[in-house]
């Protein structure tokens, strides 16, 4: 009688009893038919773990796997063999020097990028920044490294304003003084990288406003919500009144939670909030000058006074 089952040559199975299961025997790399014993397959490749692993383990990395992940923003080189410290007499030449050096098998565009690549890591690490916005750093630094637009400028300087820009498209920016705080760049380098980098790519970042800074001013400085949201509502009065022109939003929001602390229970010193914001006591002083005499129409209409208005500190 004949048989009703087809034979599929694009399948792996065997020739006499197609329909039967393969036993595979992980030792021997073998594909064995259940019904006959015929060897199906040889050689096949293990697609298991290297080790065994547990859910319980705090460590980063995770070891069922041999290396990490491939990295889509290099060209290959984190795939190749990285040869460890020879420890014998056969590692070094009779001068000492190691035969076997991993310096040859990455080329000199990769190297670049991995050391910027850590050094942005190491900057955003030290001010808390999250994976997504070292992720779109990392992107926009292997765009200027490839597009060659940045020549004879540092890749530490190019590495932090990357993070600076980053920080602004994701909308959680940051200042000059905090990135330039974590790097070992200066200030005016930044910047000008920051104008040729957004030249270079035809990008650009939103404009920075005093609410961007004002939940994390306040939370550093340890006020409640309700100064929190008082100091948000004078910033915004200020600009919306144009009290404050041609003041920078950092210094402005500086000035609001000055006047939105003094006028509460929880007041905070202009060399408090300066250190918190990264401006200057007399900043703080200038801006403060302009939006006192329209205090009575920047606070809140519900704000609980614990000093009046009138008894605000005049500069």
């Amino acid at each position: 009688m004949a048989s009703t089952s087809r034979y599929d040559a694009n399948k792996v199975c065997c020739s006499s009893h197609p329909e039967a299961p393969l036993i595979e025997d992980y030792r021997a790399g073998d594909q064995i038919c259940s019904e006959c014993g015929l060897v199906v397959g040889d050689r096949v490749i293990d697609v298991g773990s290297e080790w065994r692993t547990f859910s319980n383990e705090k460590s980063g990395v995770d070891p069922s796997r041999v290396g990490g992940p491939e990295n889509p923003l290099l060209g290959g080189s984190d795939l190749t063999t990285m040869i460890g410290p020879g420890r014998g007499d056969a590692s070094y030449d009779t001068f000492g020097v190691a035969r076997y050096q991993n310096r040859r098998t990455m080329n000199s565009s990769d190297r670049a990028l991995i050391n910027a690549f850590k050094e942005i890591n190491a900057m955003a690490d030290r001010i808390n920044l999250p994976r997504t916005i070292v992720d779109r750093a990392n992107n926009l630094f292997k765009q200027v490294h490839d597009g060659r637009n940045l020549k004879g400028r540092s890749n530490d300087a190019i590495a932090s304003a990357c993070l600076y820009i980053a920080c602004r498209q994701e909308g959680v920016p940051r200042t000059f003084k905090e990135i330039c705080a974590v790097s070992k760049i200066s200030k005016r380098e930044i910047g000008r990288c920051f104008k040729l980098i957004l030249k270079a790519l035809e990008t650009s970042v939103d404009l920075i406003t005093t609410g961007d800074f004002m939940s994390r001013f306040c939370s550093n400085l340890g006020l409640p919500n309700m100064v929190q949201r008082a100091a948000t509502h004078i910033a915004r009065k200020a600009v919306e009144l144009d009290i404050v022109p041609g003041r920078s939003p950092i210094s402005v929001a500086a000035a609001a939670i000055y006047m939105a602390s003094q006028a509460s229970e929880d007041k905070r010193s202009q060399k408090e909030i300066g250190d918190i914001a990264g401006v200057a006591d007399v900043t703080i002083r200038q801006s403060y000058k302009l939006m006192y005499p329209h205090a009575a129409s920047l606070f809140p209409p519900d704000f609980k006074f614990a000093t009046p208005i009138d008894q605000l500190p005049q500069m």
